[in-house]
């Protein structure tokens, strides 16, 4: 059985002067719901091994106030693939993944991943910033991964733990 977890980054910054889409930062609320969400998976044991982000900065400051806030254990990688990507594309980057880590956490965009929730399990749902999304899937090795294989396991909202993990 494989997990995947997949964290939208946390609400960005518009008004500040960013030199690209790629370099634009989080805002206040967006550093607080993503250290909102690390604590809220530890205290869930729910840490995945293995962490890859979007190498954008929102993704990147999402994944490393997370982990920090929750004292992850897990490795965290960047890669460009999981920013401005499609879910044929991640699909494909899923499947190269090493059976080693049975439980991986990508942190990336919209609507990406709406698209890979829907692409893998058939459901329709909206993905608003910090949330996180579960899925499993009946696979020995990431290889095997394909559309229509998944179930989704369960979809946390920051908004929904506010008093919770502050």
């Amino acid at each position: 059985m494989k997990r995947l977890i997949l964290f939208r980054h946390g609400k960005s910054d518009w008004d500040t002067r960013f030199s690209s889409d790629h370099a634009r930062p989080l805002v206040e609320r967006g550093i607080k719901a993503s250290r909102q969400m690390g604590k809220l998976l530890a205290a869930s044991s729910q840490v995945p091994e293995l962490i890859v982000s979007s190498t954008a900065v929102r993704a990147r400051s999402t994944a490393e106030l997370a982990m920090e806030a929750g004292q992850w254990s897990g490795e965290l990688q960047f890669s460009d693939v999981l920013y401005a990507s499609s879910p044929a594309r991640i699909l494909a980057f899923l499947q190269q993944l090493p059976d080693t880590s049975d439980e991986v956490m990508l942190v990336g965009h919209e609507p990406t991943w709406s698209g890979l929730v829907y692409g893998f399990s058939g459901a329709r749902v909206r993905i608003p910033t910090a949330a996180m999304v579960a899925m499993q899937f009946p696979v020995v090795h990431w290889q095997d991964l394909h559309f229509d294989s998944g179930e989704l396991f369960w979809l946390l909202q920051p908004k929904f733990f506010k008093t919770f993990f502050v």
